[in-house]
């Protein structure tokens, strides 16, 4: 008996993710294009739900195999990772189901002689991992993070909310979207032209009607505070949710040649008809582009506030603090005497985020007095949206003034 093709794709997703350093969206794209909607649905959710329980799962492994998982054949390590995630995590699914596919999975990999090491596995976990996983103190483990990033959750918000924000981004968020133009069947939200959805209209999208966007990178934009009059400078533009958002003449800058065609569909399929497209490194802008009345930077980050939509990020998350810091100084020398810099950043770590800011010299805008329902909570100049506090995700914004 072969394996179900949606178990089959979540497993190549997994092995892909771990053994070839693939990311799972476009893994998941890839093995999953030919599968009706139902199973692709089921290969998504163990797929991800596995990369982000990883070290978890793992944990029960090796508690309950007795054996490292890192010494097990790549075949046979993704296998029991898929398997024991539907028994820890997934209601429904028959324990046999998973045992048995997953046993499949190990034989159709040419991998005769671990299956009965990989049955007998499986079987101990049947028993035993969800009462080992459940009874685990919480904590990285547990929650299945990085040391460091809990270290640095503790260390800016205090543990229990450490661990809040943890449990928050090994969950789903809200659907929202923006509003481009028309009418929408959706639940208006706590940030102007972002509205709550069950889910996106794919037809609304594709007609430029709508814009899948959280509200806390909706924020950001609304952040800049752009005019009719203004001309605007967004440094790190694709795919263009943010640039899309800004009124007046807006110029979008992107390095990745691949992804400045995706900025430049995209401004044309929303009508954003004030946005320019210009296909440049931000570090070695061209001379004309400057003089600007506000600039965004909206930067590369490790993507802390995001993990959630990205569940192998986690694994690969970096943080980048000397190349935000060095956009934000282009974007004091490209703004006009006394023009306004947003900094924003889809990560929650006080080193990319106040520490850079702090870094730039800059002087700081009171943004908290205009969003007084996401001031940062010991910076009240800044914003900071928290996934378990606000429900969306996690941004850290800030106003700027270039020198006068």
């Amino acid at each position: 008996m072969a394996a179900t093709p949606a178990r089959r794709a979540a497993y190549e997703v997994v092995l892909r993710v771990f053994e070839q350093d693939a990311y799972a969206d476009r893994a998941l794209a890839s093995v999953a294009a030919a599968l009706e909607p139902r199973d692709r649905a089921f290969a998504q959710q163990i797929a991800y739900g596995t990369v982000q329980r990883v070290r978890a799962l793992d944990h029960g492994i090796e508690t309950l195999a007795r054996r490292r998982v890192a010494k097990l054949d790549p075949p046979v390590r993704a296998a029991l990772r898929t398997g024991a995630y539907q028994l820890a995590y997934l209601s429904g699914v028959a324990r046999h189901a998973a045992v048995n596919e997953t046993v499949e999975l190990v034989r159709a990999a040419g991998l005769e002689r671990a299956v009965p090491f990989t049955n007998a596995v499986m079987r101990r976990l049947t028993v035993g991992l969800r009462d080992l996983l459940e009874g685990l103190r919480d904590g990285p483990v547990k929650l299945s993070y990085p040391d460091w990033v809990a270290g640095v959750w503790e260390r800016d918000l205090g543990r229990e909310a450490a661990l809040a924000l943890m449990r928050a981004q090994n969950e789903p968020l809200e659907t929202v979207v923006r509003l481009v133009r028309g009418e929408i069947d959706g639940e208006p939200t706590d940030v102007p032209g972002a509205y709550r959805v069950e889910r996106v209209d794919e037809r609304a999208l594709e007609e430029g009607r709508i814009w899948p966007q959280s509200r806390g990178s909706q924020l950001a934009g609304l952040a800049v505070g752009s005019l009719p009059s203004d001309r605007t400078l967004d440094l790190c533009a694709a795919p263009g949710g943010k640039a899309t958002q800004l009124a007046g003449e807006v110029v979008a800058v992107e390095r990745h040649e691949g992804r400045a065609r995706e900025l430049a569909d995209n401004v044309a399929r929303l009508g954003a008809t004030g946005v320019r497209v210009v296909h440049a490194d931000a570090l070695d802008l061209p001379a004309e582009l400057t003089g600007f009345d506000r600039v965004l930077v909206d930067a590369p980050c490790s993507g802390l506030g995001v993990l959630n939509a990205r569940p192998d990020l986690r694994w690969r998350a970096e943080p980048l603090p000397e190349l935000q810091l060095a956009l934000l100084r282009v974007a004091a020398e490209r703004a006009r005497p006394g023009g306004t810099i947003v900094y924003s950043v889809c990560t929650l770590n006080a080193d990319e985020n106040e520490a850079i800011v702090a870094a730039s010299g800059l002087a700081a805008d009171d943004l908290g007095a205009e969003w007084p329902g996401f001031r940062h909570p010991t910076r009240p100049e800044f914003l900071l949206t928290l996934p378990h506090v606000h429900g969306t995700s996690g941004f850290f914004v800030a106003r700027l003034r270039s020198p006068v």
